[in-house]
């Protein structure tokens, strides 16, 4: 609730509060002005009689709203005896002079909160008979005239007040649907992160199960490899008597163990994209294509298209993945002699493509992936996926690879 809400509900508890008072005080200043339309004494005597208990009913009412603040808001026995010692009281002072109707049409202002379901309309019609007395002329009516007044007054009162509480009634019953469905769409945001946390998660679960694979299927490709090879020199130079063989065969070990080391080393820096900690994915990506041309001997080119802008990390981490995982792939199968890095910034997109001019593949015949093997197209492919994004692969044997990865752009402040 506001704070203008707030101020409004207050100014309306005064005036329910305040607000008999100043009726009656208006009805009693009016009915002495007008004597002459009380008979003597006894209704002089009647007349203050009935303030009196009016304004102890009204004293006595203020005190249960202040003690239990929800029976002034919702209906109640307490409420409803309020509301009808008080028409009792107002149609009996309407009767003595009908100026007091100021103070019946306090009727009027609170049968929706006073009174339970339909005796609401039987309360304002009550009301409107003491105000159609005062309107007419007084209690009783006395001629024909009179009393055909009173009876249009009593229609029209009671139509006015009850086309008045129905759209009232209408606004409260909207005021509560529109209640619940802020209080709906409230517990929807909550599940809604809830449920983003969750996949946020999972997601963080998934790329290190990932990375995982990747490492496992790279030691095993790699560095695995590389031991097997130096063991195999090693037990040859122990099984031969040539001395120049040895030495060669050593040669070829130590060769193998810097080879090892160097993946060995390369693994551990790709545990985490740090390239990207100092620059923006387009450099991360120029120094990856750069190091990896010195290293293979083959001509790489990187190139990026596009207006660039600053990626969120994670979809910078996912694209810097896969053009490394496919640089590896072409290092070890390709047998390219140029390769090129194309990074294109499309609207809404990134496009990643990696081209070589190598000895191609027929992808519809790929052997199925072995918990031995390498990362692999797949691995590739899930980085894109799970990132809302997608990869494919053109290849056929002889004429190169092109492996493209089209992922949405999520901007770093997003």
């Amino acid at each position: 609730m506001t704070a203008v809400d707030t101020q409004i509900d207050r100014r309306w508890e005064q005036m329910r509060a305040l607000g008999p008072y100043g009726l009656l005080a208006v009805g009693a200043v009016l009915s002495a002005g007008a004597a002459d339309l009380m008979d003597g004494p006894a209704d002089w005597y009647g007349a203050g009689a009935l303030v009196v208990a009016a304004i102890a009913l009204q004293l006595w009412w203020n005190a249960v709203r202040r003690r239990r603040p929800d029976r002034g808001r919702t209906p109640s026995p307490a409420g409803t005896a309020y509301y009808v010692v008080r028409w009792v009281i107002a149609f009996a002072l309407t009767w003595i002079n009908p100026l007091f109707g100021f103070y019946a049409a306090t009727g009027l202002m609170d049968a929706d909160e006073l009174l339970p379901g339909r005796w609401r309309r039987i309360g304002v019609f009550a009301a409107a008979v003491t105000l159609a007395g005062s309107q007419s002329g007084g209690l009783p009516p006395k001629s024909t005239g009179q009393w055909a007044l009173f009876a249009g007054l009593i229609v029209a009162n009671a139509a006015l007040q009850l086309v008045i509480a129905h759209m009232v009634e209408q606004e409260e019953h909207r005021s509560r649907e529109r209640v619940e469905t802020i209080t709906a769409l409230q517990q929807a945001l909550d599940e809604n992160a809830a449920l983003h946390a969750q996949l946020l998660v999972q997601a963080r679960e998934a790329g290190v199960a990932d990375e995982r694979r990747r490492l496992a299927a790279e030691i095993h490709d790699t560095i695995a490899q590389g031991l097997t090879g130096i063991i195999a020199q090693l037990q040859v130079v122990a099984n031969t008597p040539d001395e120049n063989q040895a030495r060669q065969h050593v040669g070829r070990a130590m060769d193998l163990a810097r080879h090892s080391l160097g993946e060995a080393r390369r693994s551990v820096h790709n545990l985490a994209p740090v390239a990207l900690s100092d620059a923006g994915l387009p450099q991360a990506l120029k120094a990856t294509v750069t190091d990896w041309g010195e290293r293979t001997d083959i001509r790489a080119e990187f190139t990026v298209t596009g207006a660039t802008e600053q990626l969120h990390d994670e979809v910078a981490a996912t694209l810097l993945r896969i053009a490394q995982e496919a640089l590896s792939n072409a290092a070890r199968h390709a047998r390219a002699t140029r390769l090129g890095v194309t990074l294109t910034f499309l609207g809404d997109e990134v496009i990643l493509d990696i081209r070589d001019d190598g000895v191609g593949f027929d992808p519809l015949t790929l052997p199925p992936r072995t918990h031995a093997g390498g990362f692999g197209l797949d691995g590739m492919r899930a980085r894109a996926e799970r990132i809302a994004g997608a990869l494919t692969v053109e290849s056929e044997p002889g004429h190169g690879t092109a492996v493209s990865a089209r992922v949405p752009l999520v901007r770093h402040d997003q």
